[in-house]
């Protein structure tokens, strides 16, 4: 495969995938998802150790050791579409033979954690506090572009959602993927859970207006009255649709943790949360490695 598909198995020049330049060697089993670059610098002040970083892009890439336990904490930058690129090379680098490009025999699960931002929908959900996603429904289309069996999606959510959510019929058809279980419990016990949309933009695919009005400008309040299963919709953000997916189509476990930084429901914006996004990171894991 790997002498006649360069171009489909991306490497370096050193045989590493192209955009996380990150292999097996170096990549550990705790992946820490994060989408802004700089909060990549947070983990040197947490981690006992560090023993490799790279930079490509908005591609932050360190691993180190807390606690004794092994991390890699990836930046992803901001979308679903950089989550395609990163969720496959990092799945590459654990379950890909670069030199031949054929998975390797026994197939290595890793655990994803996104430590994300978001708006949260409803006033109590306040900024500077934590929601977990048990659920995420995608409007962002990635899923629909891959080929991928039933497990782990949930068409009950993705039905109900459609039904009581007016999305289009230009906009790509939503769809609904779950959490990890066990890294739910495991991580976020005591965290409010809910169901996070995941958009395809910052601004009118969540509901804000500037200059251009958007087309869905009932979506924020469809989503905040939308109940499935005695969940609500309980935030907006862009990336974690995407992990879930790829996760589950390749075989990770995958959960997303995100700070509230705006109130949509109440007009507020956090702009300074670097204590408390500290104090999330460092929550994550620590309870990773009990």
């Amino acid at each position: 495969m790997r002498e006649n598909n360069a171009s489909e198995l991306v490497l370096t020049a050193n045989g590493t995938p192209y955009h996380t330049h990150l292999g097996s060697d170096q990549l550990a089993d705790n992946v820490l998802l994060v989408g802004d670059p700089q909060r990549v610098d947070l983990f040197k002040e947490l981690f006992d150790s560090v023993n490799y970083e790279s930079e490509n892009r908005e591609i932050h890439v360190l691993c180190g050791s807390f606690h004794g336990s092994r991390f890699s904490v990836v930046s992803t930058g901001m979308g679903c579409d950089n989550i395609d690129i990163v969720l496959t090379e990092l799945d590459v680098a654990a379950n890909v033979d670069t030199a031949t490009g054929k998975p390797y025999p026994t197939h290595r699960s890793l655990r994803m954690v996104r430590i994300g931002t978001c708006g949260s929908l409803h006033a109590d959900l306040a900024c500077g506090s934590a929601v977990a996603s048990a659920y995420a429904v995608g409007l962002d289309g990635l899923l629909n572009y891959y080929q991928h069996t039933a497990e782990g999606f949930v068409p009950e959510l993705e039905e109900a959602f459609c039904q009581q959510v007016t999305t289009g019929e230009r906009m790509a058809r939503p769809y609904a993927v779950a959490a990890s279980g066990t890294l739910l419990q495991q991580v976020a016990h005591d965290i409010p859970q809910g169901i996070t949309v995941t958009a395809p933009g910052f601004y009118a695919p969540q509901g804000r207006h500037i200059r251009i009005a958007p087309t869905l400008s009932h979506l924020n309040d469809q989503l905040a009255t939308f109940q499935w299963n005695g969940l609500r919709v309980n935030n907006l953000e862009m990336e974690t649709s995407g992990i879930y997916g790829m996760c589950r189509m390749l075989g990770h476990e995958a959960l997303t943790v995100c700070l509230v930084v705006a109130n949509r429901a109440t007009g507020q914006f956090l702009n300074r949360y670097e204590s408390e996004m500290r104090d999330l990171l460092q929550r994550v894991m620590q309870r990773l490695i009990n």
